[in-house]
């Protein structure tokens, strides 16, 4: 990463495109599989983690907020995974109406989420090209700060749909122990 960043753009970009169709295809085919989605989320965060801790080594006054989102990042979707399948849902993309609106809009509609998921994973890439590589001048601006800039709002914005999830699957998680928690005093009682 720190020697060959054209190379490590080039790939990051092909297994984040890969991500965004593997999905598709897997429905094509008729291979959806819970194994599948769950390692489809697994090879995302570490994707994702390993270009966090590399951009925590670079910026080190900043090495702290990367930690932050990538603990948020791995449990926001354990969790959200986790209180899926617990539920009984073919696949964490299955979001209930009564669920969060924001969470609903991220998960329902394939072209948000790609957005946010894009989006996301632009502005830390431009964080990486800015720590790697000389300025690009486009019109008298660096290109890199344009992109750092201009995707800034839309990682915020995933952040945010980072703690909403993560609230939402805790909060559906505790009603399930509650609920499992009556059916066992209810059956004591017999």
């Amino acid at each position: 990463m720190p020697n060959h960043p054209v190379v490590c753009v080039t790939l990051y970009v092909i297994s984040c495109l890969l991500d965004a169709v593997d999905g598709h295809a897997a429905r094509a085919l008729d291979q959806c599989s819970k194994f599948g989605a769950v390692l489809d989320m697994v090879t995302d965060r570490c994707t994702t983690t390993c270009l966090l801790c590399f951009l925590a080594s670079v910026y080190p006054t900043y090495a702290v907020l990367f930690q932050f989102l990538i603990s948020l990042d791995i449990s926001s979707h354990y969790m959200h995974m986790y209180s899926s399948l617990t539920e009984g849902a073919e696949s964490h993309k299955q979001i209930k109406e009564d669920s969060n609106p924001f969470l609903r809009a991220y998960y329902k509609n394939n072209n948000v989420l790609f957005f946010m998921c894009a989006g996301n994973e632009l502005f830390f890439v431009a964080l990486y090209v800015l720590a790697t590589t000389k300025p690009l001048p486009v019109f008298e601006y660096d290109l890199r700060l344009i992109l750092a800039t201009v995707t800034f709002p839309i990682c915020a914005a995933k952040q945010i749909i980072n703690v909403i999830q993560f609230v939402n699957a805790s909060k559906s998680l505790a009603s399930i122990d509650i609920e499992d928690r009556r059916a066992k005093r209810a059956l004591k009682k017999e």
